[in-house]
């Protein structure tokens, strides 16, 4: 067994030609599901508040990456774990943080106006994002050098994956929209079922990886994540946010689309060992956060109105 997470670099998991050809598939129908829940509506905080949203998004799409590089820089771990952490900070927010926000008592609407602007704008800017802020890292830029990653080929055939579905799934939900409703969930499912498949998959033959990142990937995961909600909230601040706008940040900096940045990594990054373990550990690492703000949120809500009812005369 592994004892030196270095040695992670030296990691390639491979799905077999069966299970690698179905990768392209299972990006599709990832965005494609995003897809259908994107509605004109979605994006009602972008006209109501125009600036203090652009200032949001821009902290989801630029400066959460450029935030990720900062502290790869000062942390420097292994060049493959540099490189998990910068995909999934490139990677468009999470459906689960509208989930967690709306459960949390936050500003819903901002959720998932900033969840359809990046899932819109992810076909382009997600490859783009990777190969810029890896190629800033000089390690990451070596080993993508290695893996001898050519970035013209990487863009277009990645933004080609991506956009395709993501219009598909938005003319659908556009013009036939309760057919786009009944078909959300089982497709959701189908994409979950997939999604997991392929984790198990790609890590069955490498359980030293598992135990290793127990250990030292893990506590990369957790501080990573820490600092991506610390960032959504110091920011909401920054932007004079009100209670509920800065939970809204809070959560939609630190839930991520994880599953997609791992299925970028396996189909056309490699699938390094480290990057793929920082990958799957924060897709569920997140989910717990989430879940634990959001009940943190509502609790301190239940106090604060027990305080004020017990000071009422």
């Amino acid at each position: 067994m592994m004892t030196d997470p270095a040695s992670l670099d030296a990691v390639r998991i491979s799905l077999g030609p069966g299970f690698q050809s179905v990768l392209p598939v299972i990006m599709a129908l990832i965005m494609f599901t995003v897809a259908l829940s994107l509605r004109v509506e979605d994006f009602i905080a972008l006209k109501g508040r125009p600036l203090q949203f652009l200032g949001a998004a821009a902290t989801q799409i630029l400066v959460l990456p450029l935030a990720t590089l900062l502290l790869v820089m000062v942390v420097n771990p292994p060049p493959s774990i540099a490189l998990g952490m910068i995909v999934v900070a490139c990677c468009p927010g999470g459906s689960m943080s509208n989930f967690f926000t709306h459960m949390a008592r936050g500003d819903t609407a901002l959720s998932v106006s900033l969840t359809a602007t990046s899932s819109l704008l992810a076909a382009l800017a997600t490859p783009v994002s990777i190969l810029f802020w890896s190629g800033l890292y000089a390690p990451t830029d070596a080993l993508l050098d290695t893996l001898e990653v050519d970035a013209l080929p990487f863009i277009v055939q990645t933004t080609i994956i991506l956009a395709i579905p993501l219009a598909a799934g938005m003319a659908l939900a556009h013009y036939r929209r309760e057919f786009a409703r009944r078909l959300r969930r089982p497709m959701s499912w189908l994409a979950m079922a997939l999604l997991v498949l392929i984790i198990v998959s790609s890590l069955a033959g490498n359980a030293d990886i598992l135990a290793l990142g127990a250990l030292t990937v893990m506590p990369m995961v957790i501080l990573h994540n820490a600092m991506a909600l610390a960032l959504g909230y110091l920011t909401g601040w920054a932007l004079r946010f009100d209670a509920r706008g800065r939970r809204a940040m809070t959560i939609e900096i630190g839930i991520q689309n994880a599953g997609l940045g791992l299925v970028i990594l396996l189909g056309a990054l490699g699938g390094l060992g480290g990057a793929a373990a920082i990958i799957a550990l924060w897709g569920v690492w997140h989910l717990l956060t989430g879940l634990t703000l959001a009940s943190a949120f509502r609790l301190n809500d239940h106090w604060r109105n027990k305080k004020i009812a017990g000071g009422t005369p």
